[in-house]
Formats: structure tokens, C-alpha cells, sequence
């Protein structure tokens, strides 16, 4: 009897599959059933090799070597996942196998990891794509109901593979050249440098920013604070001092008067479902978490607890068929502090609208929203439930009705000049509910203040108590944080200014520079190539990573390359380009970079060089600043030795609460803080000991709360035992 061969991105994902199948037998990397036979990857197991497999020569870097262009790119198997390849190439060419489906992740990317396999493999059987968003066993139920002709994704395998050769043949060729070119550690790429050169633009703008004052006028009046306003330009602002002290002198002592009271029925919408860059954004403005932290964070939510679905979307809609799946959605995450909440759009009809149901802005998959899958908040940790929350938040938020209020406004004479005041009352709260009230939005949403106004009519007469003028000051744009970079890096336009009007349109099109699943190891690539560091929350461009842009080609730097690129795959996806055409072109362009580079007359200066000797090679080593803390990495790069110097630790400071940085090696290491603190790791581990017997205020409500729960029931546990000996 014929079986058919399952192949799965990962094992957790694999053993879901194999349970629904009713595979469990266990077998060599493989879980077998009756129709079956379930196996699984590990990520990529296969890759495009490096050039040395090409040629011996290529083992030494060297300029004259360049452009390295082999006619046909090869497949090799990673060495750390060797094992796992062979056992599924042992499964894929059973002779009782008849059909393959692949279930990677339903992307690019996850072609990629399934065709590449089957390739390495030899493999020529008919195949079948599972294409799902979430794992919970009712979606993959529906998905092995509905499995696609694997025919159907030959396009987008073949747009992959054109990535992962064109970064290949671009980046490798770059990198070396400026490596051998400067004798110093630097590398380049289609997405990595131009948001290097985002970040650099931004440090520009700050330093290049100059602050202008700007003036406005308060007038007080008996409970009721009325703003200054033009009647010709309506701003609340002025550059002119002068004008403004003419107006002040022209105003004293004169009395008020009502002309107009406004008052208008406004609804607010919740904000848009998450996609992955908005929640990375959100977390890490929040919870200050880094993009590849919350990533994470996701994949075990949809993995290992599949409470929430796929997380590498750039959607912020759901297809119209997930309508009649709401209910079960709403039903399955309303417990604990979402209960009211739910239990409220439970008794509606739910209903999707343009705002969230959209089948056009849906691609490859849907919104971020919680899966069918009832929770069990008790299994989440910590950072699960921060993550969590804001998922179920937020989907919980666009079900339920407008945030309604009425706004009054009042508009009052001054002698010639018009003063207004604003007032808002409160309908309903609508989606806010699901927020307690507070929903944290980080925008300002006007300018003027909204106060509670007493009741006037149109008409009255105003004392004047006094008239103040206000001062402020133009702020210069903020330094990037991983939110706001990954903000920047999905819609770039604005550093498009001097390119074509289709490129910039295709860049908005397909979703920026990198993609939502390639953001985070961008970012984390930057950090790692000591190009970006951290100075509290914000990131800014090293000496390194400064002189790196002067050195690479022009349009190297611009979002324009990728833009172009996206455009290309994304016409071979469809079919309508020929993937072998592009390559052809991406060769060419490797020669021209690579020329560039060798004809450059610029030099590479190392201006972080320490005294300190590298214990390998003996050449003088380099301080750098990691994402973790401060590093010596020796210079040649041949060598690559690298030791730790200090590291930013989770251990808390006991008198300011900041993390601790470590410094020093063995015994003599110490724990340092900013405000000054400075304990030695022995006497810190000490504390640490001491406090261990002490039991947490979090300890004491957990059994309060134990308590409140059930009277009735005798207390016999460690924790009530720990606190009756203390004196509350």
C-alpha cells in the first residue's frame, strides 16, 4: 500500500501533524501511520554553498579573485543539520511513497526550505502544498481537506531561488571586495545597507536641525481656558514674537464674549489588527522587547501553545470565509481578564466589516488573531502573556463598536481676535472597554487640550482674568528604536525622494525594505557587524558603520535597488518573468560593484583600536559596543578572536532598579550601574541568597488570592506554611 510522505518546517509542527494523521510510530526522525508517514526539517537544511566549494582558490580572499561568478549556483546540506537531511531523504525515496506534501511555513521562504530539500534529495514524485495560518487541529483538518497541486507554487519556488542567487552573487562579491579592498571586517547588502544609510539620514537630520521658538496667547477666564487661534491660518501658534505682544498689548483689559458654541456627534475606530512589524513595533514601544525578541515570543504562541495564528504576515485584514470562524475566536481567548469583553460581543451578532474583512489586502496570510484554540493563561509566561494580551486586545477591540463622544467646541472674541476652547463628553466607550478606558496611544491627536467646560450660551459675556503668552520650541525628529526603525524600514518612501514615482509605489506595494519574517535578523545583522549600537532605547550609526557607507556603490545605499528587485520577483511569482533573465542581470550588476569598489581610492581607518594585544595573532585588538554589551574583537579578520569586556546583564541595580552591566573576568568581576552602584558578583550572589528566603509581595497576594477563592477549603501548602511564620 502506497503511503504519502508529509514534510514539515519544524518537529513541533511535525508532531501536530503527525497526531492529526494518526502517525505514531516512531521512527529515525519520522513519525509513520497507516496513510502516512510524517518527517520534518529543521528550518533549512539545505543552502547555497559557499565559494570555496566552487574552487580551492576561493578559501583565501583575495581582490584579484573577484568577481566570483559560478555558471550554476550548487546546493549543499548544513553541517549542523546533516543529520536531519539524511533522514528525510531516507523517507522522501521509500519505494512505498507514492506523493510528497509539503507543509513548511505558507510563504517564500517556506517553499524555499521544502523544493530545496526535495531538490538535494533527488526527489521526483508528485506534490502536494498544505497552505494554513494557524496550526490548531481544526485548520489543519481543513487544510488536508483542501491540499493545492504543488504545480501551483512552482512560480513563487522559482521567485525564491532568485532571492537567495541574486544575494547570493550581489552580497558575497560586495562584502569581499570591501573586505579585501579596506582589510577590515565589512560586509553589505541589498536591505542591511540602505537601512544603515536610513539610520545615518536620521543622525543627520537631528544634527543638521535647528529649533525655532514659537509663541502662542492663553486668556483665563472663570472656568474656562480659551486658546489663542489665527483667523486666517487657524494654528494655535505663532513664529512672530512681535505679532503676538502686539496682540497681548492690543487685548488688555478687555472683556470676552461667546459667538459660537459647536457641538458634534464623532466616532473613533479601533486600530487595525496587527500584523508582525505593528506588533514588533508596539512591543518594543511598550515593553521595550527587540523585534527578533518578539518574533520569538510569537512563534512559541503559535507553535507550541497555537493560540495565535501565523506570525510572519504583513496583513492587517481577514479574508471574508474567517467571518463565521469569530465567535469560536472570540470564545476561545475570553477567559480571565477577557471575559467581560467577550462575553459582551458574544451576545451581538458578529459581524466583519471593510474596516478588518478585506480578501484583496490579504496575501499570503491574515492578521494576527487568536486561533480557535482555548487558552490557558496559566501555561503562558511572563513575556507570552505581555504579547498575548495585546493580540487578544486588540482583536477584541475591532469586534466591538466605535469609541462615541460628543466634542463641544466654544469660540469667544477678544476685542478683534478669536479665542476657542474644546470639551469632550464621553457616549460611549465602545472598543475602549476592551482597554479599561485607557488605551495607550502613542500619537497626540491635537494640539489643543481638551478641558471640562462649564455651561455657557451663545452670547455670554466673559471676565477676563488674564492673558498669558506661551513659549515653545520645534523638536528635531527622534533617534531611531528598533519600533520606529522597523516602521521606517517598512514604508522608506520618504527616503526615496529623488526616484521614480513606480518604484516608490512598488516599494509601499511590497512592504519595504526586507520582509516581516527578514526585519528582525536585519537588525539584529547590524548589531552583531558592530555597524548600529544602543544608547539606552535608541540606536545610532558607529564610526564603523559610518564609514562603510562612504565606501560602498551609491545605489547600494538606496531602498530603490530592493524596490527594483521586489519588482522582479515579484514578476516571476506571476509568472510573467523569467527567473533565469534576472540572474543574468544580477551577475552584471556584481561586476559593476565589484569594479567600483577595486577602482576606489578611499581609505578604511580603524579609530576603536585599544592597547590591548590579541592573545592568538598578538595584533592590537578593537573595542566595540554589542547589543549586550561591550566586546574586544581582534582586527584581522582572518583571526576573528573575540572576549567579552562587559555585558548588560538582567540582574537589577537594588537602589534604581536599571539593569546591571558586568564587568571584569573570574573572581574579580563586578556588577556596575549608571547611578553609581558597584557590588562584586560574590557579594551580589550573597543577596541573591538571602532574598531567596524572603517571600515576594507577589508571593503574599497569591495566597490572599487563594484565600478569597475558597474559605471553605483547608490551606495546607508551602507557601501558607512560609507565610504564617511571618509577621504581616
Amino acid at each position: 500500500m502506497s503511503k504519502t510522505l508529509v514534510l514539515a518546517e519544524k518537529p513541533s509542527v511535525g508532531r501536530d501533524l503527525a497526531r492529526i494523521l494518526h502517525c505514531s510510530k516512531k521512527g529515525n526522525g519520522y513519525l509513520e501511520g497507516d496513510k502516512y508517514i510524517v518527517t520534518w526539517a529543521l528550518g533549512h537544511l539545505v543552502t547555497l554553498a559557499d565559494p570555496e566549494e566552487y574552487e580551492d582558490r576561493y578559501k583565501t580572499w583575495r581582490i584579484e579573485d573577484l568577481p566570483m561568478l559560478p555558471e550554476h549556483l550548487k546546493l549543499v546540506v548544513i553541517k549542523q543539520s546533516g543529520k536531519q537531511f539524511h533522514a528525510v531523504k531516507e523517507q522522501l525515496n521509500r519505494k512505498d511513497v507514492s506523493q510528497i506534501v509539503i507543509a513548511t511555513d505558507a510563504g517564500r521562504e517556506g517553499e524555499l526550505v521544502g523544493r530545496w530539500i526535495l531538490e538535494k534529495a533527488h526527489v521526483r514524485k508528485p506534490i502536494k502544498r498544505l497552505w494554513i495560518s494557524s496550526v490548531t487541529d481544526k485548520a489543519i483538518q481543513e487544510g488536508f481537506r483542501n491540499l493545492k497541486d504543488g504545480k501551483v507554487y512552482e512560480n513563487l519556488y522559482a521567485s525564491a531561488v532568485a532571492r537567495a542567487e541574486a544575494d547570493w552573487i550581489v552580497g558575497i562579491n560586495a562584502t569581499r571586495a570591501l573586505t579585501c579592498q579596506y582589510n577590515a571586517q565589512l560586509s553589505c547588502g541589498r536591505v542591511q545597507t540602505p537601512t544603515l544609510a536610513i539610520i545615518a539620514k536620521r543622525e543627520e537630520e537631528i544634527k543638521k536641525f535647528v529649533p525655532k521658538s514659537f509663541y502662542g496667547i492663553t486668556a483665563a477666564a472663570r472656568e474656562l481656558k480659551l486658546t489663542w487661534q489665527d483667523a486666517k491660518t487657524k494654528d494655535i501658534k505663532t513664529f512672530d514674537k512681535e505679532k503676538c505682544d502686539q496682540i497681548i498689548r492690543s487685548l488688555q483689559n478687555q472683556d470676552g464674549k461667546i459667538i459660537d458654541i459647536d457641538k458634534a456627534y464623532k466616532k473613533n475606530y479601533a486600530p487595525q489588527l496587527y500584523d508582525l512589524t505593528e506588533l514588533q513595533r508596539d512591543a518594543n514601544r511598550i515593553f521595550n522587547y527587540s523585534a527578533k525578541e518578539t518574533l520569538s515570543i510569537m512563534q512559541s504562541l503559535y507553535e507550541r501553545h497555537k493560540v495565535l495564528t501565523y506570525p510572519r504576515t504583513d496583513s492587517r485584514y481577514i479574508s471574508t470565509d474567517m467571518v463565521e470562524t469569530l465567535r469560536d475566536r472570540v470564545k476561545a481567548c475570553g477567559v480571565g481578564p477577557y471575559a467581560g469583553s467577550a462575553g459582551k460581543l458574544l451576545r451581538t451578532t458578529l459581524q466583519g466589516s471593510k474596516g478588518f474583512v478585506d480578501n484583496s489586502k490579504v496575501s499570503d496570510h491574515h492578521a494576527i488573531i487568536p486561533t480557535e484554540q482555548p487558552v490557558f493563561l496559566g501555561d503562558l509566561n511572563d513575556r507570552e502573556r505581555k504579547i498575548y494580551d495585546l493580540v487578544v486586545k486588540r482583536f477584541l477591540a475591532v469586534l466591538s463598536s466605535p469609541f462615541e463622544y460628543e466634542q463641544t467646541t466654544i469660540k469667544a472674541q477678544i476685542g478683534s481676535e478669536m479665542f476657542i476652547a474644546k470639551g469632550k463628553m464621553v457616549i460611549s466607550l465602545g472598543w475602549k472597554e476592551v482597554y479599561s478606558g485607557h488605551y495607550d496611544d502613542e500619537e497626540e491627536q491635537d494640539h489643543l487640550s481638551e478641558q471640562t467646560l462649564p455651561r455657557v450660551s451663545k452670547g455670554d459675556s466673559l471676565k477676563i482674568l488674564s492673558i498669558t503668552q506661551t513659549k515653545g520650541e520645534t523638536k528635531p525628529p527622534a533617534p531611531f528604536n528598533e519600533g520606529t526603525l522597523l516602521s521606517a524600514m517598512e514604508n522608506p518612501a520618504k527616503y526615496m525622494a529623488n526616484e521614480p514615482k513606480d518604484l516608490i509605489r512598488t516599494m509601499g506595494e511590497t512592504g519595504g525594505l526586507g520582509t516581516v519574517a527578514t526585519r528582525a535578523d536585519i537588525i539584529e545583522k547590524l548589531f552583531n557587524s558592530f555597524l548600529i549600537e544602543k544608547k539606552g532605547k535608541d540606536i545610532f550609526v558607529t564610526s564603523k558603520g559610518r564609514q562603510l557607507l562612504e565606501l560602498v556603490p551609491e545605489d547600494l545605499k538606496s531602498p530603490a535597488l530592493t524596490a527594483q528587485w521586489e519588482q522582479k520577483l515579484g514578476a516571476i511569482a506571476k509568472g510573467t518573468l523569467n527567473r533565469n533573465a534576472f540572474i543574468q542581470e544580477m551577475r552584471g550588476y556584481a561586476k559593476s560593484v565589484v569594479s567600483e569598489i577595486k577602482n576606489s581610492e578611499e581609505t578604511f581607518k580603524h579609530d576603536n583600536l585599544t592597547r590591548n594585544r590579541c592573545p592568538e595573532c598578538g595584533k592590537y585588538m578593537l573595542e566595540v559596543k554589542g547589543k549586550k554589551g561591550k566586546m574586544l574583537v581582534c582586527q584581522d579578520r582572518e583571526c576573528g578572536h573575540r572576549k567579552s569586556v562587559a555585558k548588560v546583564t538582567n540582574a537589577r541595580c537594588p537602589n534604581c532598579h536599571k539593569k546591571l552591566e558586568l564587568r571584569g573576568e573570574g573572581e574579580g568581576q563586578i556588577f556596575v550601574c549608571g547611578c553609581g552602584h558597584k557590588e562584586k558578583l560574590s557579594a551580589f550572589n550573597e543577596r541573591k541568597k538571602q532574598d531567596k528566603n524572603k517571600v515576594s509581595k507577589r508571593d503574599v497576594s497569591k495566597y490572599l488570592n487563594e484565600q478569597k477563592k475558597g474559605k471553605e477549603e483547608p490551606i495546607n501548602t508551602a507557601l501558607a506554611d512560609a507565610l504564617a511564620k511571618l509577621k504581616l
